[in-house]
């Protein structure tokens, strides 16, 4: 069984390098006949594999592909190669494939021996980016919390907050979202019996991780937006509820994650919960996106654009 393991490995290593292979050059490569490479041919496609077969003088087989993934078999330079796309990716250089990309890495760094490791933290420290980011997160860090949300284990971590104050912090990691600046954690915290929205780069995980948990349902059913409405109102000191009086394909392009929550009204307006450090900066926010609005609480920041508006009439004259 070993043997035909090892074999079957050795075929689809030789079919991966070049696109056709006759079947007596597979079989001399193989020291085999060539009804055993017929037969492992065979074994290939049960496991998934969409090898096609060719006629001509002597016949041969090429790899195709398959209505579904199979395992890949990758060489040193390919895997290095992999892993410091994935880690570009992961950091937000393709929009919208962030979190894809770390359950990848995650499990792609899981296999690669110690001297493929080396060799990509060693081009990764010598590389940098001239992308306009927010705070940057170590891609290891990332890694830890993707393979402990992936899993379904606690996860244990060193977390410094607002104020510079370091915590130890004992949580089910549910997901982890990219709002196109920074990454968050969104967690259930065990020693204070409620969901919590971290900030990654403030992470240290530590390791162990611990007992595997059955998931919990996000709260809203939708831990995206859970996070969103955090960071884009509830972070901020004065939070606000607008109505936009535009359609939301217009309001999507003006407001950005951090900006705050959109969601779609049955007029066809739409409603932002939002939030500044100032209701000044509020105001000059809102007028910046160029639509009609109207402020639905609260009061103060109403009673602000009143004193705004009589501001700018006198100094129209």
């Amino acid at each position: 069984m070993l043997e035909t393991s090892v074999r079957l490995l050795r075929l689809l290593s030789l079919l991966q390098v070049r696109r056709e292979w006759s079947g007596s050059e597979l079989a001399t490569r193989l020291e085999v006949t060539t009804r055993t490479v017929r037969n492992d041919i065979e074994r290939l496609r049960i496991m998934g594999y969409e090898v096609e077969s060719f006629t001509g003088p002597a016949g041969g087989y090429r790899l195709g592909a398959g209505s579904s993934l199979p395992p890949l078999l990758l060489d040193d330079d390919e895997a290095v190669a992999v892993a410091l796309g994935l880690r570009a990716a992961a950091a937000g250089s393709i929009t919208g494939i962030e979190e894809t990309s770390l359950r990848a890495l995650a499990k792609l760094e899981r296999t690669l021996p110690s001297r493929l490791r080396h060799r990509v933290d060693a081009l990764r420290s010598a590389t940098a980016s001239a992308a306009g980011v927010g705070s940057p997160v170590d891609a290891d860090v990332l890694t830890a919390v993707a393979a402990a949300v992936h899993g379904h284990e606690q996860l244990r971590f060193d977390y410094s907050g607002h104020d510079g104050a370091s915590s130890v912090r004992r949580t089910e990691p549910h997901q982890l979202v990219y709002t196109g600046r920074r990454w968050y954690l969104l967690a259930w915290d065990l020693d204070r019996d409620d969901w919590r929205t971290f900030r990654a780069d403030r992470v240290r995980p530590r390791v162990p991780t611990g007992p595997r948990f059955t998931p919990r349902p996000p709260p809203g059913g939708d831990a995206v937006a859970h996070v969103l409405h955090g960071v884009g109102s509830r972070a901020y000191r004065e939070q606000a509820r607008v109505r936009l009086d535009a359609p939301i394909e217009v309001v999507r392009d003006k407001i950005t994650a951090m900006g705050g929550l959109v969601t779609e009204l049955p007029d066809g307006s739409c409603l932002l919960q939002t939030g500044g450090d100032s209701w000044h900066d509020l105001a000059g926010y809102l007028g910046s996106l160029g639509v009609p609005f109207e402020v639905l609480d609260p009061p103060e920041l109403r009673d602000h654009l009143r004193s705004l508006a009589e501001r700018y009439l006198a100094a129209a004259g």
